[in-house]
């Protein structure tokens, strides 16, 4: 067997020369102001060989299985991961202007924040949308709010992540008519739609239909975007609110993989090809406080994941095996308290995102525990990433925790603990019979109610909170929703209704509920429906009348 030294060569030569020459990295040298270099990979020197076999089973080199040290063999030495800041408010109008204002400060894709009607399907002018419209993100309800919302932003040029779950297929749907109403092919369009209904079960509560109705519907979207948006992930396999709801590091790995292992079983099961469809699978995780279990999370993350796609399902293409990922810096841990401590924590947990190899990447702005955030707070936490990225040096090499006695380990302890969770779930019959035993619940609200009990008792602390308080507390300025651009959203929506065409909307709607009854994929006669101009509210109450709605306990 070669020597650790020769398979380094060998790497160097091949495929990370190769990825250099599509990917040219940002310099020529990389090294600190004392002139020493930051190399293309550190690696260890003088093993013995059954060390330096162990090393490439575990390790290995970064671009190739099992992934440990990073999905692309140069990482960031090449090009920054995408610095995205979630946002949307008040209407399509506003969060168009927000938008643009975060494209002029240095934003390379955009991540779409939809208010909560939005998300659970009901139209701004339904009942139960009142006094919801706009305040936790953007209301769309129709091709005209899409069209507003997405002006003047060329989809050929930027990657859009849309954070929607139930009503993911009517989001995507409505982003693919406003790509052919600017001439953008399909085949042109990146981005991400999040799609994970199954931690809605778990974690979140957004959801509308029971969750077998609705783990056909996430199916539906990676079959379509397989065949027909092939650069567009078509799921976001989602950690991040498994974390927010009181999880541990081991238990967001387990219950994540664990939803991922579902979605692929069940697209595997209609016959598609896990090398195809496989490459379109994307992961959301929380970038947590504890910085070195957090880069020791991302990196077994990585490693598990591939190792199970490939002893699992077969699959040997390296995109397939590949878990690539979005990270966003946890709103759990931001304090209403000393709101200014915020934008150190979130500078924490982006160091341990970049740390951890993150493909992608949303800094919280400082004052979002009172509100959502402003321009000023925004620009804040864009420039947070901009100096991560250009002034610390952190991105100057791949895996540069890599090779540390307390990383690796804290890395092999919890691929073992996420190892033994995803084992129990698999004895409940998969994810969804483990949602329907609530144990992944349980377990979560098991570590949530530790974690608090440890704050009030002061064992865990918080600063600000629970410790070093301070007796006056300043009160930033805070984002305010403007009351005459909801009512102008209301306004658009019954225009909208009025001018439309209602016997081809009808059609359009008996149509997608007579599919609903079979087992056809439903995005094409979503599509179809918003083309003839339905609402997003009208779609899902029409699949709501076939599947029904979830109601839980």
């Amino acid at each position: 067997m070669s020597s650790l030294q020769d398979e380094y060569i060998r790497w160097l030569e091949g495929p990370r020369a190769k990825f250099v020459a599509k990917t040219p990295e940002r310099r020529q040298k990389f090294e600190t102001t004392s002139g020493c270099e930051f190399p293309p990979l550190a690696i260890p020197a003088g093993l013995g060989p059954q060390a330096e076999t162990e090393y490439r089973d575990r390790l290995g080199f970064p671009g190739e299985y099992p992934f440990t040290r990073g999905v692309y063999p140069s990482m960031y030495r090449g090009r920054f991961w995408t610095m995205r800041q979630y946002a949307g408010f008040a209407s399509p109008e506003e969060s168009n202007r927000r938008y643009r204002f975060l494209l002029q400060q240095g934003v390379t894709g955009l991540s779409v924040a939809f208010d909560l009607p939005t998300q659970i399907g009901y139209d701004s002018d339904h009942a139960m949308a009142q006094g919801e419209v706009g305040k936790v993100g953007v209301p769309i309800c129709s091709t005209a709010d899409m069209a507003v919302l997405l002006d003047g932003i060329p989809l050929d040029q930027v990657s859009t992540s849309m954070t929607i779950n139930s009503s993911a297929a009517c989001l995507l749907a409505l982003y693919l008519i406003q790509a052919d109403k600017q001439g953008v092919s399909w085949q042109k369009l990146r981005g991400t739609v999040q799609n994970d209904l199954l931690k809605e079960f778990v974690a979140r509560g957004t959801y509308i239909y029971p969750p077998r109705a609705s783990l056909r519907l996430t199916t539906d979207i990676i079959e379509f975007c397989s065949n027909e948006v092939p650069n567009f992930n078509a799921i976001s396999i989602s950690g991040y609110h498994i974390r927010e709801a009181g999880s541990t590091a081991a238990q967001e790995i387990a219950f994540t993989l664990a939803n991922g292992l579902e979605y692929v079983k069940q697209a595997v099961a209609r016959k598609l090809d896990v090398n195809h469809f496989g490459r379109n699978l994307s992961f959301f995780f929380n970038g947590h406080n504890n910085l070195l279990e957090e880069v020791a999370k991302f990196r077994a993350a990585r490693r598990l994941w591939a190792r199970l796609m490939k002893e699992r399902f077969g699959a040997s293409d390296k995109a397939a095996l590949q878990l690539r990922f979005h990270t966003q810096t946890a709103g759990s841990t931001l304090t209403a308290q000393q709101p200014e401590n915020n934008i150190v924590r979130t500078a924490v947990q982006a160091i341990a995102a970049v740390l951890g190899g993150t493909q992608s990447l949303h800094t919280n702005s400082f004052d979002e525990a009172l509100a959502l955030p402003t321009e000023k707070s925004v620009e804040i936490a864009l420039r947070t990433q901009q100096i991560l990225a250009y002034e610390s040096g952190i991105a100057d090499t791949p895996d540069p925790l890599g090779g540390s006695w307390l990383v690796e380990k804290l890395t092999d302890e919890l691929e073992q603990k996420a190892q033994a969770l995803i084992a129990r779930v698999d004895e409940l019959g998969g994810a969804v019979g483990a949602i329907e035993a609530r144990f992944m619940q349980g377990e979560i609200a098991r570590a949530a109610l530790a974690y608090q009990r440890a704050v009030e008792k002061g064992d865990a602390v918080v600063v600000g909170v629970n410790k070093f308080q301070s007796e006056t507390q300043a009160q930033p300025e805070l984002q305010k929703i403007d009351q005459l651009a909801v009512e102008r959203q209301m306004r658009r929506l019954a225009e909208f209704k009025s001018g439309r065409d209602a016997a081809a909307v009808g059609a359009a709607l008996a149509g997608l509920k007579e599919a609903a009854k079979g087992d056809s994929n439903l995005m094409p006669h979503i599509l179809a429906a918003l083309r003839s101009q339905a609402t997003l509210g009208e779609v899902c109450d029409t699949m709501r009348a076939v599947f029904g709605e979830h109601r839980d306990g």
